[in-house]
């Protein structure tokens, strides 16, 4: 069979180091057999391929592990109610309404997870901190 000549930009001729514990090139090697291919052509796909995750802004991270300490106060305080109820005691709050509490607070953060992440407002602060970094040196 001839050799086929390739473009010269489609050659690979750079070696790019990795280093792996055992534990990972052994998973490289199984997750390569397992796909049929070489582990460069498995790493070259995962790393090149694949559209990236979106990265949530600082306020969404921070708004979100906010109202998760909210949600654990809150849990809390259910878990204080419920015990007043079965001791036979006034409850601190209305079980229910805690509860619906809890809910709409869950569905927050879960909105703010995926609102942050359909927009792109998070690519635009970097360029602007970009320019401001540029033009400080």
């Amino acid at each position: 069979m001839a050799n086929r000549k390739q473009s010269k930009r489609l050659v690979r001729k750079h070696l790019f180091s990795l280093r792996l514990s055992d534990i990972e090139l052994d998973l490289l090697r199984i997750k390569s057999l397992d796909a049929g291919m070489s582990a460069s052509e498995l790493m070259r796909r995962n790393g090149l391929l694949r559209p990236l995750p979106k990265r949530l802004s600082k306020i969404s991270l921070q708004t979100y592990w906010e109202l998760g300490q909210i949600g654990n106060n809150l849990n809390q305080l259910v878990k204080a109610t419920n015990t007043a109820i079965k001791m036979g005691r006034t409850p601190p709050a209305n079980p229910e309404l805690l509860r619906e509490l809890l809910e709409v607070l869950h569905q927050c953060r879960r909105n703010i997870a995926q609102a942050d992440t359909e927009s792109d407002d998070w690519e635009e602060e970097e360029e602007e901190s970009d320019d401001w970094e540029a033009d400080e040196g």
